[in-house]
């Protein structure tokens, strides 16, 4: 496969060039852009990724605000934004991906096919020619949620990395095509994100993390222990089954969640605890994947009376509000309790 077109790289830019508001900001850049912020080291190189998700912005926000501010950083730092497209699709920062499009982080594996796909191996290409010591991809999660970590490597490197932003890792084993799974072996990378992109909450943490980030001779100076938990589970509907958000079962779905059901992230909750309620097709339409691709939903869940309960005492993370984001992506992710 012949390499992908380069993507535009931005030398330097002023607080002047990058407009008042991050909307002047990606609609001036109007395509996935490299920026370059040279350090006052110039010998050591950094990496930040953000809005790989058009509809995740704390990341972009922190960086143009970063730029408007005049700082500079104490080592080069090569960020990249990506699916502007969807962001700038009114209404902005709505839009995973765009209308036409598709999720730009699952295409970081062969065979890069598609627009996107194209977009990620030529990112790859100029972070392989740069060779960063670290990389930060920023995201938000889709409902209510504390900030944490992920990563599919456990090494002290990623927890001390971490450590610079939140305070929970999750190391994960699923395979998606994300980003952070293209990069694994070449240097230390870490998702982090950030909290609700409705959270004024999320773009300040963002913003401090990567000031930190940018900012530290090393890392081990400035970063927090950090909690580990591993091998989430994905949980999705089945092709063709619906959900709803509200206060009780809605017949006319398969399964009905509560409208406030993101206040469960990163909680514990028991086995007597209702989760939702399931119509007649039950545990069917629902599919938990594991990381050897097994559907597991029978033994994480059960049913009582149309309760969905869970089978063992569990912490559930990433969940979701959105009834596209839970049809298109995913319900939410559980970590059985150990």
């Amino acid at each position: 496969m012949s390499l992908a077109r380069p993507i535009p790289r931005w030398e330097a830019p002023t607080p002047q060039d990058v407009g008042q508001t991050v909307e002047d900001f990606l609609m001036k850049l109007g395509e996935p852009t490299f920026l370059w912020l040279p350090g006052l080291d110039t010998t050591r190189t950094r990496a930040m990724c953000t809005l790989l998700h058009g509809n995740e912005p704390s990341g972009v926000r922190a960086l143009h605000r970063w730029i408007r501010e005049g700082r500079q950083p104490q080592v080069n730092v090569l960020c990249f934004i990506g699916s502007i497209g969807a962001a700038l699709t009114r209404p902005m920062f709505s839009h995973r991906y765009a209308p036409e499009g598709t999720d730009l982080n699952r295409c970081f594996r062969s065979p890069f096919e598609g627009p996107e796909g194209n977009i990620a191996q030529a990112m790859l290409h100029e972070l392989h020619q740069v060779q960063p010591e670290a990389l930060i991809d920023f995201h938000n999660t889709s409902g209510r949620s504390p900030a944490y970590g992920v990563t599919t490597l456990n090494r002290e490197t990623h927890e001390t990395l971490t450590g610079v932003f939140c305070d929970h890792l999750i190391v994960t084993d699923l395979r998606l095509g994300t980003l952070m799974e293209a990069t694994e072996y070449d240097w230390p990378t870490v998702t982090i994100e950030a909290g609700w992109a409705q959270d004024p909450q999320a773009d300040e943490l963002a913003f401090r993390g990567f000031t930190r980030y940018a900012m530290a001779m090393n890392f081990s100076d400035i970063s927090s222990p950090v909690t580990v938990l591993h091998h989430p589970i994905r949980v999705e509907l089945q092709e063709g089954a619906t959900v709803a958000y509200n206060g009780g079962p809605v017949s006319e779905v398969d399964l009905t969640l509560p409208s406030d059901v993101d206040r469960l992230n990163f909680g514990l909750w028991s086995r007597e605890e209702t989760l939702g309620w399931v119509g007649k097709r039950g545990l069917d339409v629902l599919w938990a994947k594991n990381a050897m691709g097994q559907n597991v939903s029978k033994a994480i869940f059960s049913v009582h009376n149309g309760e969905l309960r869970l089978a063992h005492p569990s912490r559930l993370m990433m969940v979701t509000t959105n009834a596209e984001i839970a049809q298109s992506d995913c319900l939410f992710y559980i970590l059985p309790d150990s």
